[in-house]
């Protein structure tokens, strides 16, 4: 039972009357009509003013000597919350009575909606109706100086002790606030642990999985191989091991969905970029090492292995934050999207995996943007310059890149990396013309069945495109040259460089050639802009691809501290 001591239940000593005065000053900044509300707490000056309050009652309960209610439950409390309460003192903070007072809204936690329990409600009209008994005897306490100030300035006497409340009175409203107060601290932290506790279960989850994954990757000791030899009933340990692994590693990539769906405020949050961007990525990088049996030529696999190996490395850098932040999950903020580093990875794992879909999954873009990037660097002057241009971040590169993937197409429209405007200009081919991924079918496309994929605008551009070559293969010193090698090439110089700097061979040309270059040269124009702006979000992710892997890989920073 909760008690007091005194000699006189009616009177207070000197320094008790001074706490509660302390405390009748405190409560007179923060009460409007003798009313606290939510909107008392809103502004620094009336969160400073109910903090004083909160330590004023604390005061003047140690000096009328009052028992603490007993907070023994806070031993069972999380760290974070030890932290907040580290021993049975009463320690009011001003975010639980708010939560006294608003304890009907519901808590939003990563998406997921969370009410107190009645019994949290009930706890919090006790503590509520204890707040107002303590104010309206607070109320007493200030009229009663305020008589005394009055009949003071009257000159009359006056008897303090007859309107102010009696000391067992003020006594019995403190311990009524304070019991109410653990009571609802208990029930109302406790239900905020257990919601806690759920919203970090995503990033739990994901924990668990790469545990597993770790734990299965650990080769095999050479104790337990020899009982595997000698025992060909246990060869479907590996085969079962590595079927656990794949398991553990599709559960990894759904958690990293969902981490992403409720924390990646930065990007689009997506949850759908699943395990088959991961598989695909590393069969890209397993082919990489057998090149030589590929008939892609070497500069296109570099090109590939720099897509491959972004994705994984991405995958990887999200197992590596889940291996620390499994060791301190009490620092993880429940609020998911309020964890840096946890965001930061999520965002970068969510660009590289947006490409992996795109580029990892169709095999006909793969092959279309890693023969393009080959294509590009048969010609050592026209990669000079793009290289230059991508380590530079030169504006004039996304001015150049419409152009020159627009001239290969319409040089060859029936290659590998025609399926780029293909899939960035659908609405110019036929719908039952999907991008071709087979040998096969575009052997049947190179017989002669193209045209009929095409709208007219297309055939226009490649007629265009074909009387244009014919007249510069013609024209003498290009002919003397080496004829459609040197046409082809001054054509992609004009292209990236532009009229003036096109090259001496260029200039040369008879003016009715360079005319029908110019003019070829501005109905490319006119298809590059369409290029870009039909979907600006597919040539942005393309263009990032193209210098991606022009580049040899993107730069990712090191993490130098580990950041939750």
């Amino acid at each position: 039972m909760l008690r007091w001591f005194s000699t006189n239940p009616g009177s207070f000593s000197a320094s008790e009357a001074a706490a509660v005065e302390e405390l009748m000053l405190a409560h007179q900044k923060i009460c409007d009509v003798g009313r606290f509300t939510m909107s008392h707490l809103r502004g620094e000056d009336n969160y400073d003013a109910c903090i004083s309050y909160l330590n004023s009652i604390d005061k003047a309960a140690q000096a009328l000597r009052l028992e603490i209610a007993p907070r023994s439950y806070r031993c069972n409390f999380s760290l974070n919350y030890k932290a907040l309460f580290p021993d049975s003192s009463r320690h009011y903070r001003v975010d639980v009575l708010e939560a006294s007072m608003d304890h009907f809204s519901e808590i939003w936690v990563n998406g997921e909606q969370f009410t107190l329990s009645q019994e949290a409600r009930a706890h919090a009209r006790t503590l509520q109706e204890a707040w107002c008994g303590l104010s309206s005897v607070l109320q007493q306490w200030q009229k009663a100086s305020q008589a005394q100030t009055h009949y003071a300035a009257a000159g009359h006497q006056f008897d303090l002790q007859q309107l102010r409340p009696r000391r067992d009175d003020v006594a019995a409203v403190i311990l009524a606030l304070d019991l109410a107060w653990a009571q609802f601290e208990c029930q109302y932290i406790s239900e905020l642990i257990k919601i806690e506790e759920r919203a970090r279960q995503h990033i739990v989850d994901a924990v668990k999985f790469d545990t597993a994954i770790r734990r299965l990757d650990l080769p095999l000791q050479g104790h337990e191989w020899e009982v595997i030899n000698n025992n060909p009933m246990l060869l479907d340990v590996v085969s079962v091991r590595a079927q656990d692994r794949l398991a553990a590693q599709e559960g990894l990539v759904r958690c990293i969905g969902r981490l992403n769906s409720v924390a990646n405020y930065k990007r689009k949050g997506r949850d759908d970029l699943g395990n088959k961007i991961l598989v695909s990525a590393l069969q890209v990088l397993q082919r990489c090492r057998y090149e030589h049996e590929d008939p892609l030529p070497e500069a296109a696999w570099h090109a590939a292995q720099a897509l491959a190996g972004d994705v994984v490395d991405a995958y990887e850098a999200i197992r590596a934050y889940l291996h620390e932040v499994g060791n301190c999950l009490e620092r993880v903020d429940p609020h998911l999207c309020n964890n840096m580093g946890l965001v930061n990875r999520l965002t970068d794992w969510e660009e590289s995996w947006e490409v992996g879909l795109r580029y990892m999954v169709e095999t006909s873009m793969l092959e279309a943007v890693c023969d393009l990037i080959a294509e590009v660097r048969r010609l050592e002057t026209l990669t000079s310059t793009l290289t230059m241009m991508c380590e530079n971040c030169d504006v004039e590169l996304f001015l150049v890149l419409p152009r020159i993937a627009l001239l290969y197409f319409v040089a060859n429209p029936n290659s590998r990396r025609a399926v780029l405007v293909e899939t960035l200009l659908p609405h110019h081919f036929t719908e039952n013309s999907a991008p071709s991924t087979s040998s096969s079918s575009r052997a049947q496309t190179q017989e002669g069945g193209a045209d009929a994929k095409w709208d007219e605008d297309v055939k226009n551009l490649l007629n265009h495109y074909r009387r244009t070559f014919e007249v510069l293969c013609e024209a003498p010193v290009l002919h003397a040259a080496s004829g459609q090698e040197s046409a082809w090439e001054t054509l992609l110089s004009r292209a990236v460089h532009g009229m003036g700097e096109a090259g001496p061979l260029y200039d040369e040309c008879p003016a009715a050639t360079r005319e029908a270059v110019e003019d070829l040269m501005r109905d490319i124009e006119k298809w590059s802009l369409e290029l870009q702006r039909h979907c600006p979000e597919d040539w942005n992710q393309f263009s990032s691809v193209f210098v991606q892997c022009f580049l040899g890989g993107r730069r990712r920073p090191e993490v130098a501290v580990f950041q939750v």
